[in-house]
């Protein structure tokens, strides 16, 4: 390894987030940056860097300048399974428990990251906007810290000037909307879709204004986005917002084939989705429904969407509007119907459907966390099957 780096290559530090949305983002930039000649260090628990790591290894054994430095989860120590240390190990969506465990093992991995920082002497670090602390590392190390936002500038900019200027307050219901101040287009939202952390103050709070606060303390942001795509929203971050920030996203070039409403489809659901109806389960009954009529096919658990979106008979996607798949949809030229669930995905829906105008919303009303959805806001079949005729 040392004899392909030279005295004077900038060394890059890269921290992801163990959770699939962010994780696969960030390893694929370090590999980006290695291949610009960067001297690229990833550090990662043992179980979230098997899951890359044999392309690292490609990369290395291609001559470019890239490592992994393994660390080790606390796992008995936060209560874990060995091996569990990554969101998508999380089978049970509603186990906030879980969920909390690994965040809490990672934060107690920061001691040790941060020595890491220290004795890797790099020239800057790239972490993940879910480590707000490590602004404060790169401070005692003199050296620049970019944050790496794993959505739109779009999502970002909505999210910071609703926190700013709190227009969801003295409204008369949590269904009342309210228009997003300093956006260059009118956006409208309701207090039902913000962020449980932002409509109303819980445990969650605190930490997420510490994220959004240290970005303004960053060096800069880099966020997989495209000048063409958010030219609006890269601008106003820039200079209303005053954040320094770069768009690193790629277009893959794939023509895909659009295909009427009642063709075949792929259905990925997680195994606890498995939904009860008339003290059946019915999911199961609609899985074999499926095989008998030949018409669909559900993937349990997780699938490889990058592999069914590079396939002509993949006609549109139904998204719950994470960045990621907004991204892949986009590059491939897909009709997107947009169902977000939390987080910021129901910014993100904003900027399909009402400034890029490329999404037909399903009708999603409420922003909850996981799967916790209460009857008044369920989408109805109905809806959903007029916008797929649509």
């Amino acid at each position: 390894m040392e004899s392909q780096q030279s005295n004077n290559q900038l060394h890059v530090i890269f921290l992801p987030y163990p959770s699939p949305g962010h994780m696969i983002l960030m390893i694929d930039t370090a590999r980006l940056f290695a291949k610009h000649g960067v001297n690229v260090t990833i550090i990662a628990t043992h179980a979230n860097a098997s899951t890359f790591q044999k392309s690292i290894d490609s990369d290395f054994n291609s001559g470019y300048s890239i490592k992994t430095q393994l660390i080790q989860f606390p796992s008995s120590q936060v209560g874990l399974p060995d091996g569990v240390e990554n969101v998508k190990d999380v089978n049970d969506r509603t186990s906030l428990e879980m969920l909390g465990k690994i965040s809490h093992g990672m934060s107690m991995l920061q001691d040790q990251i941060e020595v890491l920082f220290q004795d890797l002497q790099s020239d800057c670090i790239i972490t993940d906007m879910m480590y707000p602390w490590t602004v404060e590392s790169a401070a005692k190390l003199n050296i620049p810290r970019l944050y790496y936002y794993s959505s739109s500038y779009f999502s970002n900019c909505a999210t910071y000037f609703v926190r700013k200027y709190r227009p969801r307050d003295n409204l008369v219901s949590d269904t009342q909307k309210f228009t997003i101040p300093c956006l260059p287009h009118t956006i409208e939202m309701t207090r039902l879709q913000l962020r449980d952390w932002i409509r109303a103050t819980n445990a969650t709070t605190a930490y997420f204004e510490l994220i959004f606060d240290s970005e303004l303390r960053n060096y800069g942001t880099l966020y997989n986005s495209f000048h063409e795509l958010e030219s609006d929203y890269e601008k106003l971050s820039k200079t209303t917002i005053r954040i320094k920030s770069w768009s690193i996203g790629q277009l893959v070039e794939i023509a895909y084939g659009l295909e009427n409403p009642g063709h075949n489809f792929i259905w990925v659901v997680r195994k606890n989705d498995r939904g009860v109806e008339n003290g059946e389960c019915f999911l199961q009954d609609f899985e074999e429904r499926m095989k008998e009529s030949n018409k669909g096919y559900i993937i349990w658990n997780w699938a490889p969407q990058l592999l069914i979106l590079d396939h002509l008979a993949t006609g549109g996607i139904v998204t719950h509007c994470r960045w990621n798949s907004i991204l892949e949809s986009l590059s491939v030229g897909l009709p997107m119907i947009t169902w977000p669930m939390f987080a910021e995905q129901f910014e993100n829906e904003k900027l399909l459907v009402d400034v890029l105008k490329i999404g037909v919303a399903v009708g999603a009303k409420e922003n909850k966390i996981w799967n916790s959805f209460s009857v008044e806001a369920m989408v109805r079949r109905e809806e959903i099957a007029k916008l797929l005729r649509f």
